[in-house]
């Protein structure tokens, strides 16, 4: 059985290009978000088993989204999108539970190492 992922990102682009990648390699794309609101909401719909998160978003960070997820499940499995240059908030994000993280622009092979060795 393929994993199920929630992709949230505020960029459609970056939401299509993570998508491509992880549909061509057989995972199971079960919702979009475009902030960490919807990401909260669509993640206690779909129970999705893995999430990937991008930090800067609108409305509610990726950080923010993250810790209200893992407070009601705190085994919820999290990466992080960052763009270059966002360490500090990479680190507040791995503190707050987040498996991994993964720089923009994406690069395959390194989010699909990610997504492995985060659903194990």
């Amino acid at each position: 059985m393929s994993a199920k992922v929630l992709i949230v990102d505020d960029a459609a682009f970056m939401r299509m290009m993570i998508k491509d990648i992880l549909q061509k390699n057989g995972f199971e794309v079960v919702g979009e978000a475009n902030d960490g609101a919807q990401a909260v909401q669509l993640y206690q719909e779909l129970s999705p088993d893995l999430v990937t998160m991008d930090i800067t978003m609108p409305e509610k960070d990726g950080i923010a989204a993250l810790k209200e997820i893992r407070s009601f499940d705190p085994n919820a499995k999290v990466i992080m999108c960052s763009a270059m240059g966002q360490q500090a908030m990479v680190i507040d994000a791995i503190q707050a539970g987040a498996k991994d993280f993964i720089v923009k622009p994406f690069q395959a092979d390194r989010v699909l190492e990610a997504i492995k060795k985060t659903i194990g």
